[in-house]
C-alpha cells in the first residue's frame, strides 16, 4: 500500500489524473499516458522516495528476474533441488529462452552470470559470519564441489575464499 499511495501522490502533485493500478508487488500500470515531462518529474520524486520507474515492460521483466534469482539464492535455506532455467520460468510464467535472450539484450551478461555473481556474494556472506564451513557453503549452494566454488570464487572476486576470510579477520584486528 506504501507504493500505491507514494506513487498517487506524486501524481497528484504533477496534476496528472492517471487512473492506475498496482500490478505486482512494487509495479504500478499507468493506464493514462503521461508527457515527458511529467514522466521526467515522477522519475525523480520517486527515486527520492526509493522507488524507481522503470522504462519499459522489458526492463519491469528484467527486474523480476533479477529479483526472483535474488529470492532464491539470498533468502532460501536452500537453492531448489532443479535446474536453475525451470525454477525462473516456472517463477515468472515466461520461456525461459525469452527471458535468457532478453536479460543478456539488456544487461550484457548471462542470466547464468548473474547467479554466479550473486552466489558468490552468498558465500562472501557466510564467509564473514564464520558460521559455516567452505564445505557447508558448498553444499548449501549446490556446488558440486568446493574446488568448483573455490575456482568461481576467485574467478569473481579474484581471491581463494580462505584468502577473503583472512581479510575479513585483519579488518576486525585493525
Amino acid at each position: 500500500m506504501r507504493c500505491k499511495a507514494l506513487v498517487a501522490e506524486e501524481l497528484k502533485k504533477l496534476g496528472v489524473q492517471a487512473q492506475y493500478v498496482v500490478v505486482d508487488l512494487g509495479v504500478v500500470d499507468i493506464a493514462d499516458t503521461i508527457t515527458p515531462k511529467q514522466r521526467q518529474q515522477l522519475k525523480a520524486n520517486l527515486r527520492k522516495t526509493g522507488l524507481e520507474v522503470l522504462d519499459s515492460k522489458k526492463s519491469a521483466l528484467i527486474d523480476k528476474v533479477k529479483n526472483v534469482i535474488t529470492k532464491m539464492i539470498h533468502n532460501s535455506e536452500q537453492l531448489p533441488a532443479f535446474n536453475y532455467s525451470d525454477y525462473i520460468s516456472e517463477k515468472l510464467r515466461y520461456d525461459y529462452t525469452y527471458l535468457a535472450n532478453m536479460f543478456s539484450e539488456v544487461k550484457g551478461i548471462t542470466i547464468q552470470q548473474y547467479i554466479i555473481i550473486q552466489k558468490i556474494e552468498r558465500v562472501k556472506e557466510h564467509l564473514m559470519y564464520d558460521e559455516l564451513t567452505l564445505t557447508q557453503i558448498s553444499h548449501k549452494l549446490q556446488y558440486s564441489s568446493v574446488a568448483h566454488l573455490s575456482n568461481q570464487f576467485k574467478k569473481i572476486t579474484g581471491l581463494t575464499p580462505s584468502y577473503f576470510k583472512q581479510l575479513k579477520h585483519k579488518r576486525r584486528v585493525v
